[in-house]
């Protein structure tokens, strides 16, 4: 074919710089190690410097969450470890864990004792709880951080194939080589009487780590390897020395290395093949028998996943058949294939089911020995707002929703109400839902210490069981970014109209007295809503820094005198004059402190300014809360009627109140994060509020 006019020649520099540049990011030393390959002589060599890298499916999982490190806190006096491995900083947080740091604590403790070799490792781990509550997210995140970990210098692992076959009759088709099918530890080799005896003598373990085998060859290696041996006259050295070739394993769920998963289907169409391999029908004409193992397929989800993580999606929908499977190989360590003996796994076996299928676990006598062989760890709903939010702000954050304005509030009412959902009513100490959210959020309320958040949290023992979950408030937070309504801008009422016309038709709820508790819900979000916006209009309105500046300078001047007892120079008059008595009450009614605690407020307040100066710093009267608040609202109380926002709702609006109006606006997009449609409307709400009486005189 000739060329056509005009059309790049290959190997042009144009063409060669790009390709260059596209191969230039290629790391050639990280692909050297991750290919790497040894003879058996090579491996017991590298052993010996780095003997963990034969540790067991759990003691690699263990190491590999621990790898990421962990943070001690203390929450309600109680001591907790947050494994920052659930954070998934490496992939962007995208399968981040929130709010669950109790539960993963249960789950890493397992781990720990089965890496120690203390019992778990024969059990069967459960993730269980209602829908949606992240139980295949914490597996995901486990699946994907082997295959990450399998490709670090820490992480290493290693696997054989059978070479130089050719002309033995061993390898198919007169073929040079073959691989492990079940990409067994080359230790393995070693005949199992001779290895605690071999790895003394070669020294193979250090005071960090003992090498410990367990097992033996897969019924395919098994074959080779005692033909080879036979072929040999019995010489194991020459055997591994000719026809074992050593390489790296990279654990991958994509090409069924290491990672398995495996998920109930219509029972008509699945067997237990699925999980232990089949015959390879092809190749039973050259070997002449369905029982030579190289006729066989060991590529069942039990046998690819040997030295890593096999899943089990839903596991308490499987059928009794796969039971057997399931307990040989979580007890025993062992399957058994069609036609074979039974042959030795490696790998942690991880389930997870909701709360409607282990209820009828528990009602089934015939899953007994399954429930004997399990370790069940709740995964409940979060019941902290602050994490519940940071699921809904991943998910909705100004970088993944383009074109439309997310309003201020509008994710965390969402958050409130689904966490509303979840809580038990409080039995005693005369709380309220909200209170109690409050409290479990850290924050605090006269008259309610940390000690009655542990009391609250034990006597609820199943809450965060029930109610919506975080999928449904998703939802319905995209139905609301793709409605017309808004002007780009949605806003928490529209959220909370979708959650609540989503109600009717939630395919989870049964009963209709929990839709009428959820509905109710919604209301108690949308009066503390009210309250948190008036608070941010307020702020807004006072925040009018020299003017705030001033009244905090005249507040801490005169209870400096009224603590030691002096008198108030006048800035005017330039007398002294007994303190403003009258001044200091009407900033301090505004937070609730009573005649009879002023003097408690004050001392307070002094001995916060004279921490600050024993540390060196100057006091700035916004780093106390209470102080702040009481000033905000003194000021917003100074200035609300010269504002006159109530004539908002009105017609009319003169042009010296549009502009202070315009000067709040500002301040809402400045300071709070709204847009010129969302300020707008918030005023107008709080505007309305104030028009109807709600709000404090």
């Amino acid at each position: 074919m000739s060329e056509l006019p005009n059309q790049p020649k290959e190997g042009r520099p144009g063409e060669t710089s790009m390709v260059a540049a596209v191969a230039a990011l290629q790391d050639y030393g990280r692909y050297r190690d991750l290919a790497w390959e040894g003879s058996f002589e090579e491996y017991l060599a590298l052993v010996k410097r780095r003997p963990q890298v034969t540790r067991n499916a759990f003691q690699r999982l263990y190491d590999m969450v621990i790898s990421y490190g962990t943070e001690e806190y203390i929450d309600n006096k109680k001591k907790l470890v947050r494994y920052q491995f659930f954070r998934d900083e490496i992939d962007g947080g995208r399968d981040a864990v929130f709010g669950l740091d109790i539960p993963l604590m249960r789950l890493m403790n397992v781990l720990k004792a089965a890496a120690e070799g203390y019992g778990p490792e024969k059990r069967v781990i459960l993730l269980h709880g209602p829908v949606g509550s992240a139980k295949s997210t914490i597996v995901r995140l486990l699946k994907k951080g082997l295959e990450r970990y399998s490709q670090t210098p820490e992480g290493a692992l290693y696997t054989f194939q059978w070479v130089n076959l050719a002309g033995t009759g061993l390898a198919s088709g007169g073929a040079d080589t073959f691989a492990s099918q079940m990409h067994e530890e080359p230790l393995r080799l070693v005949p199992p009487e001779w290895r605690d005896s071999a790895f003394a003598t070669l020294g193979l373990s250090n005071e960090q780590f003992r090498v410990k085998i367990e097992g033996e060859l897969d019924p395919a290696s098994r074959f080779i390897f005692n033909g080879l041996l036979q072929r040999h006259g019995g010489d194991w050295g020459k055997v591994v020395a000719e026809h074992v070739r050593v390489r790296r394993l990279l654990l991958a769920e994509k090409d069924r290395v290491g990672i398995g998963t495996f998920q109930p289907k219509d029972e008509k169409n699945q067997d237990s093949t699925e999980l232990t391999g089949d015959i390879n029908y092809r190749k039973i004409a050259e070997y002449g028998s369905d029982s030579d193992p190289r006729a066989f397929n060991f590529d069942g989800e039990f046998n690819i996943a040997n030295r890593g993580l096999v899943e089990f999606v839903e596991v308490l929908k499987l059928d009794v058949a796969f039971l057997y499977d399931l307990l040989g190989a979580s007890q025993e360590h062992r399957i058994k294939p069609k036609k074979f003996a039974q042959t030795d796994i490696d790998e942690v076996i991880i389930g997870h089911t909701n709360e409607a299928e282990y209820r009828r676990l528990l009602n089934n006598e015939f899953m007994e020995a399954l429930r004997d062989r399990t370790i069940k760890i709740d995964i409940p709903y979060i019941t902290r707002l602050s994490d519940e939010m940071r699921i809904y702000e991943k998910d909705f954050s100004a970088e993944r929703v383009r074109g439309r304005h997310v309003a201020p509030h509008t994710l965390e009412v969402a958050a409130m109400w689904a966490v509303l959902t979840r809580l038990e009513e409080p039995k005693k100490h005369n709380l309220q839902s909200l209170q109690k959210l409050k409290l479990y959020d850290g924050k605090v309320l006269p008259g309610y210490t940390q000690d009655t958040v542990k009391e609250l949290r034990k006597e609820a023992q199943r809450e965060g069981m029930e109610g919506i979950s975080p999928r449904y408030v998703q939802d319905k937070i995209s139905n609301a970014l793709v409605s017309e309504a808004g002007e780009g801008t949605i806003n928490p009422f529209m959220v909370l109209n979708e959650l609540e016309k989503g109600l009717t038709s939630h395919s989870l709820i049964t009963n209709e007295d929990e839709r009428k508790r959820y509905r109710e819900l919604i209301g108690v979000v949308k009066l503390e809503y009210e309250e948190i916006v008036k608070n941010e209009v307020q702020r807004a309105i006072s925040a009018d820094e020299d003017a705030i500046q001033k009244l905090a300078a005249n507040y801490i001047d005169n209870i400096k005198a009224y603590a030691l007892k002096e008198k108030v120079k006048n800035r005017y008059t330039g007398q002294d004059e007994e303190p403003d008595e009258r001044l200091m009450r009407s900033i301090e009614e505004k937070i609730d402190i009573p005649d009879n605690r002023k003097d408690d407020f004050r001392r307070e307040i002094m001995n916060f300014i004279g921490a600050k100066a024993v540390e060196g710093k100057k006091f700035d009267w916004q780093t106390n809360d209470r102080l702040r608040r009481a000033l905000e609202l003194k000021l917003f109380e100074d200035q609300k009627d010269s504002i006159k926002l109530k004539t908002l709702v009105s017609a009319v609006v003169d042009k010296e109140t549009q502009e202070k109006i315009d000067i709040i606006k500002a301040r809402l997009i400045r300071y709070f994060g709204y847009n010129e449609v969302s300020a707008t409307d918030v005023l107008n709400y709080v505007a309305s509020i104030f028009a109807r009486g709600d709000a404090k005189a």
